[in-house]
């Protein structure tokens, strides 16, 4: 029987603690997905199937709120078009790089961790195949299964060391092995472009007019986009979509007055 190496060791000692970080990594992702039927502790998160999905809502979404508050704490400190149009832009570009880079960070964090254990699980199905064997029928048995069936079960996904790996990733770390571990440089370059389209909305009208027409009209544009990217929230949530676009337009508005209000004593500050 092979000897597990002392990095595995290692980290067969640490499991429970990283299964815990792999939890709050893809926590973020996995709590804008529906969850139709009964939810069990390691259920995998879907973050491969969503990663790209969810870095581009949040994507969109940030660079709306954050250039929205921005554009609106300069244009309340009185300061002109031009130097509006270069904040906005600037904000826009300096966020869409630091959400490219942070979801490929998180991305890669991630993966690197989920194959760290798929590898860890594969050692483990070859180097003591009854001990994985039982604790497979374990597992099986607290879904409520018969011990027989939940015996015989076992024996025949450990039959196929690929089925086994695959099942035990699945049932023992929540992990979907095909398309459960994303793809970092997907997620970030979906953030990256989403930011900037986001974060572009506000800045338009700016490009066209001056003054508090083109204030009012950033304003508006703004918030149909808010309310209409926070609709779409629902459809990983599964909340209400007047919901979810009224919950997300409220949390913007605040975020812009507040920087509104800032901006103008600030302005009236140093004018």
């Amino acid at each position: 029987m092979a000897e597990l190496t002392p990095e595995d060791h290692r980290t067969k000692a640490d499991l429970p603690r990283l299964l815990d970080a792999r939890r709050r990594i893809t926590r973020r992702g996995a709590d804008l997905r529906p969850h139709p039927g009964p939810v069990h502790d390691e259920t995998p998160t879907g973050m491969g199937k969503s990663g790209a999905l969810r870095a581009a809502i949040f994507g969109i979404n940030d660079g709306l709120v954050s250039n929205t508050a921005l554009i609106m704490g300069f244009a309340g400190a009185s300061q002109s078009r031009a130097v509006i149009v270069l904040a906005g832009i600037s904000g826009l570009l300096a966020g869409a790089f630091s959400m490219g880079a942070g979801e490929y960070v998180s991305m890669r964090v991630q993966r690197e961790l989920l194959e760290r254990m798929l590898h860890l699980e594969a050692h483990e199905l070859g180097s003591d195949p009854e001990g994985e064997k039982a604790e497979l029928a374990y597992l099986y048995r607290k879904k409520g299964i018969s011990d027989d069936l939940a015996r015989r079960m076992s024996e025949e996904v450990m039959r196929d060391p690929q089925v086994a790996l695959d099942t035990h990733a699945r049932e023992e770390l929540g992990i979907d092995p095909d398309e459960g571990l994303g793809s970092p440089w997907g997620a970030a370059i979906s953030s990256f472009c989403m930011f900037a389209l986001g974060a572009l909305v506000p800045l338009i009208p700016f490009f066209f007019a001056q003054g508090d027409a083109a204030v009012i009209a950033s304003l508006v544009l703004a918030a149909v986009a808010i309310a209409v990217v926070g609709g779409l929230t629902s459809l990983l949530t599964g909340r209400g979509v007047v919901y979810s676009a009224l919950r997300m337009l409220g949390l913007a508005a605040a975020a812009t007055l507040v920087t509104y209000a800032i901006g103008r004593a600030i302005g009236a500050t140093i004018s």
